[in-house]
């Protein structure tokens, strides 16, 4: 059979039949369509986002509240988005320099230096990147080669390994336990540092579970580096939301400032998730590689967006303090409530999670947070998605309204309940009264 009689046939699986030979005399443009050869493994081999799973099954749903994704529910405060107003009316609208506005970058500086005594040059050392998502991206990508080691705490933020392994990298991680609130003890890096250990990726507070780092520990963490010769990485986009002591940032502390890179943004304490605007502070010779692949991959944060971010930090601080008393308030309201329902319940010290404990209920995480939303309308994030050490877990966002929560609370006390009464569960318990959550002292 020819060629030209197999093309006539109406029949497209005789293309398929064809053999190599004929294939062979075929012109290019009669050759499948389809592409042959492999796309990267790595990045095939990277499972989707646990937390985007449950989001995206919940936005096919109806009625439901989603304690999901880390989004404040907050809008930009209005007079961060009538500053963009203003320069959009302006033409606001260019490129800007590559490491972004200098005096977007002065300001940033200048934050870290009176609120954390931490110094860098806002001309050589600061660059403004499109949210902490491509900081964390560039810092990887800068500081690893091939098969080089970076301690990742488990639970950790779901895009934190995946970063690692694009840059080439291995991520590694450090097992932490609720039962001391998540402390990333030193003792545990020193057991996991090898030849091939390039760097220390440290998020406080932490996403997810709200923990916090103390100053003394993390001095620890970085007399550790200078031992051993690691860089730091210091994921700080939560900083202004802890509410039990201060916060530390890690280029503050002696010995940590030429080793370490910062990271941080606007869109958690200031709304602006997003305007996607972060940066990253580093000493020169970091910076200097940072900003050249910024310019290869992203040339510069959108121009609107810088303005809004400046404006934030001149100007929002008031702001900044409303949106901060307020998570506070849903954060001890949350805690308690998630623990009067039987599901125990650290204190969070940071950031907008809540990270209870379920194994009460003999379910694992996967199934506690599917079965949740598919019989209570109520989406949350299994703790498994985190890294092995958040099995057991579940991760609640508070950051949505003191209704929600409220709400929230009931649905799932009535779930867990439910759960702990069938038949067979080995975790039956005799069931108490319903629990009536009242929000009544609480304003959100």
């Amino acid at each position: 059979m020819t060629l030209e009689t197999k093309l006539s046939l109406d029949n497209s699986e005789a293309i398929h039949e064809q053999s190599v030979a004929d294939v062979s005399l075929a012109t290019p443009s009669l050759l499948p369509a389809f592409p042959r050869k492999p796309l990267n493994t790595t990045i095939s081999n990277c499972p989707p986002s646990g937390i985007r799973r449950f989001f995206d099954i919940a936005q096919t749903m109806e009625n439901v509240i989603s304690l999901g994704v880390g989004e404040p529910d907050f809008v930009t405060p209005r007079r961060i988005r009538e500053a963009a107003i203003r320069a959009l009316d302006h033409g606001g609208t260019t490129y800007t320099a590559n490491a972004g506005l200098l005096s977007l970058r002065k300001s940033i500086c200048k934050n870290l230096s009176e609120r954390y005594n931490a110094h860098y040059n806002p001309e050589t050392e600061c660059v403004v990147t499109v949210g902490v998502s491509e900081g964390l991206d560039l810092a990887f990508r800068v500081l690893l080669n091939p098969g080089d080691e970076v301690l990742v705490p488990d639970p950790d933020y779901v895009s934190y390994a995946p970063c690692i392994e694009f840059a080439g990298g291995i991520a590694v991680p450090v097992p932490t336990s609720a039962k001391d609130g998540f402390r990333l003890h030193a003792e545990a890096i020193e057991a996991a540092i090898t030849p091939r250990t390039k760097a220390l990726l440290i998020g406080s507070p932490a996403n997810p579970t709200g923990a916090t780092q103390s100053r003394e520990d993390l001095q620890k963490l970085v007399d550790m580096a200078n031992q051993h010769d690691f860089y730091l990485v210091s994921d700080e986009i939560y900083d202004r939301l802890t509410y039990l002591g201060e916060h530390t940032c890690l280029g503050s502390l002696p010995g940590a400032r030429d080793r370490t890179i910062v990271l941080n943004g606007f869109s958690k304490a200031y709304a602006m998730t997003g305007w996607r605007v972060g940066y990253t502070c580093a000493p020169e010779p970091i910076s200097r590689l940072i900003l050249r692949m910024h310019q290869y991959t992203m040339l510069c944060a959108p121009h609107l967006a810088q303005i809004a971010a400046l404006e934030a930090l001149d100007h929002a601080e008031e702001d900044v303090q409303a949106m901060i008393a307020d998570y506070a308030l849903r954060r001890r309201f949350f805690v308690d409530g998630l623990n009067a329902i039987g599901l125990d319940c650290g204190e969070p010290q940071g950031a907008f999670y809540a990270f209870p404990l379920i194994k009460s209920t003999g379910l694992t995480s996967e199934e506690f947070a599917e079965r949740l939303l598919m019989e209570e309308r109520v989406a949350v994030v299994p703790g498994g998605a985190f890294g092995k050490c958040g099995e057991g877990h579940v991760r609640c966002s508070y950051a949505t309204s003191m209704s929600q929560l409220t709400s929230a609370l009931e649905k799932t006390g009535r779930f867990v309940e439910r759960v702990k009464a069938e038949p067979g569960n080995s975790r039956n318990v005799n069931v108490s009264e319903p629990v009536t959550i009242i929000a009544e002292n609480h304003h959100a």
